[in-house]
């Protein structure tokens, strides 16, 4: 990771040599069993390695193949070719631990009949009923009401959706997602729907997050200025079919603020973010 001030360096362990999550020559052709001119390739050649607790994002033009990308990772979706791997282990495989990785849509997924709490529980309820639960309930109810106060939400526990803005009701989708400690956070625009100003205090609290949980988050976006914001690492996908035009390393120092949206340093890297789209033109 760049310039990280703000952690303290890793243990050493038997998987240290792996990156957390490879993306190892990728194509995606949907109807790849159709007529040529019916098929579409989304991705091409996609080659990347994100490391352990690192912060990448990923931009590019509408249609290029991001969220297909995102959901490749997740297991969702099948490489045509390549392969995905997370924690050395490809994501198709049956050797892979599903509960490996959270993933945040660009809506709130939260029940409306459901309070806060029992929200954020709801991904424990659906991996028992898969057999995938490693502890008792009474673990996740206490992992619950920690993560509660982690993002934020503190005495809204009892409340429901109906009764929590935009950006509280997102807080509750991040909990869900991390309720069963996953290694990888995948997070597909989540603040997308959001105005400006909670979109700007949910990137810091995000990154708070971050920092406290030591996750690796690969993080889908269409805002350039979020994408430096938040990240390491930015990779910027082609128009389709998409493929990594540039990998920009985000050298601002942690932990970041408001303030760090003014610097020389943010403006210098969001014009040359910006600047790549607007020879795409």
């Amino acid at each position: 990771m760049n310039n990280q001030t703000n952690k303290e360096p890793e243990m050493k362990d038997d998987t240290a040599e792996c990156s957390m999550i490879s993306f190892n020559d990728i194509d995606k052709v949907y109807g790849e069993d159709a007529p040529a001119e019916e098929s579409v390739t989304a991705l091409k050649g996609i080659d990347i390695d994100i490391e352990r607790g690192e912060f990448v994002s990923v931009v590019g033009p509408s249609g290029c193949g991001k969220t297909t990308l995102l959901h490749m990772t997740a297991g969702i979706l099948d490489a045509t070719s390549g392969s995905v791997e997370i924690n050395g282990v490809d994501v198709q495989s049956p050797q892979h631990e599903r509960k490996e990785v959270g993933l945040v849509f660009q809506h709130p997924v939260a029940l409306e009949w459901r309070t806060v709490r029992k929200n954020i529980m709801l991904p424990v309820q659906i991996l028992k009923e898969n057999g995938a639960i490693d502890h008792d309930k009474e673990y996740y109810r206490d992992r619950a009401e920690e993560l509660i106060s982690l993002v934020g939400l503190d005495g809204f526990a009892n409340a429901y959706p109906n009764e929590l803005s935009g950006g509280m009701q997102q807080r509750v989708t991040i909990s869900q997602a991390l309720i069963y400690n996953p290694s990888v956070l995948l997070m597909d625009e989540p603040f997308g729907s959001l105005d400006a100003m909670t979109k700007d205090d949910l990137n810091i609290e995000l990154l708070r997050i971050w920092r406290e949980t030591e996750k690796t988050i690969l993080f889908i976006t269409h805002d350039l200025d979020e994408a430096i914001f938040l990240s390491d690492r930015v990779v910027v996908l082609s128009p389709r079919p998409g493929q990594v035009a540039e990998v920009i390393d985000v050298d601002l120092e942690r932990p970041r603020d408001e303030d760090t949206r003014g610097s020389e340093r943010f403006v210098e890297l969001s014009a040359k973010l910006h600047q790549h789209f607007k020879r795409l033109q």
